[in-house]
């Protein structure tokens, strides 16, 4: 598998290609179910990467689907890779399970863009303040103090995206005030501040900065859309108990849209820099 290979992504993979391969035959799902036995929902849980497929199902599908040989043990390797243990699946006990499928997406995902309106991205949060990010919603989700320590576990190894060989290629825009809103002390925040200075000269990161006096052209929360070499794009949205997909491509294009209006509005990295580093004077 290629150095940043994802299982969660093989799944994804598996369920397309099995969808693709039973549209290509002419069948629905309820047919595919009538000849096989099983349910309907087994065979959409399946298509749509709920439910990891057994060895055997893939070889009845194919087998269904006539496939051929070649075709199959294309799909049999993908269920195997698909079936290896992330990172990330140590703390999914702890976290929602769409925020776990979104770093199991990310491991494998060619470019990342993000708006961010109310705090510092969690890919350059430093440790500090993700535990005070993630404590600023703690009374109203009732975590568990071990949950809450899982939560910035999980956000700190997510960073190591941005610093392996093959890293992410990441474009995010947030918001002035997120610089401004105050997560714990000021040397949490003026330390946090200077990180996202230091990661914004990395070669794959790109930071800008839509600073208050701007006009706002799209009035949305935050959203993570992820571009992938092998298959169609998604938008992640954070929600406050859970997160939710944007799958349909029509949508995704709106968010691709509205991406590059707030590109277009916000500073450049360099003067996005500049005003980074007047900010930090407000936090001694």
């Amino acid at each position: 598998m290629p150095e940043r290979a994802s299982p969660t992504v093989r799944r994804r993979r598996l369920g397309q290609e099995l969808r693709r391969l039973r549209e290509r035959a002419g069948f629905t799902g309820d047919h595919v179910a009538d000849e096989l036995g099983w349910s309907a929902s087994k065979v959409s849980r399946i298509e749509t990467a709920k439910t990891m497929p057994k060895r055997a199902d893939v070889q009845a599908l194919t087998a269904l689907y006539e496939a051929g040989e070649a075709k199959q043990r294309e799909l049999l390797d993908l269920l195997r890779d698909a079936s290896r243990k992330g990172w990330w699946e140590d703390y999914q006990d702890a976290l929602p399970q769409e925020y776990t499928t979104l770093l199991g997406l990310e491991e494998e995902a060619a470019f990342e863009r993000s708006w961010e309106p109310q705090i510092v991205p969690g890919l350059f949060q430093t440790e500090e303040y993700a535990r005070e990010v993630i404590r600023a919603t703690q009374a109203i989700i009732r975590l568990p103090p071990a949950d809450l320590r899982a939560r910035v576990e999980a956000r700190l190894a997510r960073q190591r995206l941005i610093s392996k060989p093959e890293p992410l290629t990441t474009w995010v825009v947030l918001d002035e005030s997120a610089l401004l809103r105050r997560f714990g002390g000021a040397t949490v925040m003026r330390e946090q501040i200077e990180k996202l200075i230091e990661v914004s000269q990395l070669p794959h990161v790109r930071v800008q900065v839509l600073p208050q006096d701007a006009l706002h052209p799209v009035n949305t929360s935050s959203f993570i859309h992820l571009k992938f070499p092998e298959f169609q794009d998604v938008v992640y949205l954070e929600l406050l108990h859970s997160a939710r997909w944007v799958e349909e491509p029509v949508q995704v294009y709106g968010y691709e849209l509205a991406f590059d209006h707030l590109r277009s509005e916000a500073l450049g990295p360099d003067a996005s820099r500049e005003l980074m580093e007047k900010i930090i004077d407000r936090w001694k």
